[in-house]
């Protein structure tokens, strides 16, 4: 059975503006509040970032590698794909 995982993710266009969020992350910023507002992914922004549940195949190679190595609560360092950079929050 394939392992299935839920998270979020934050999109960017430029990897400054993605360690720019980072660091507000880590400074107490909500990883939902940033989703909604800085955002480009319109369609999981306006649920704080969610992406749902997904198992191995269905996102890109990139974002799927970065994401399945996350512990749950978990936030990534920016991670390039061809839509641009995800900052990425394992919730599940």
């Amino acid at each position: 059975m394939s392992q299935k995982i839920k998270c979020s993710h934050i999109l960017v266009a430029k990897q400054s503006e993605a360690l720019a969020i980072l660091d507000r992350i880590k400074n107490g910023e909500k990883f939902g509040k940033l989703a909604k507002e800085l955002s480009t992914d319109t369609g999981s922004a306006k649920r704080d970032g969610n992406l749902g549940y997904f198992t191995k195949g269905k996102m890109v190679k990139a974002f799927e590698e970065v994401a399945f190595k996350l512990q749950v609560g978990q936030v990534s360092e920016p991670v390039k794909s061809e839509f641009g950079y995800h900052v990425i929050k394992r919730l599940g």
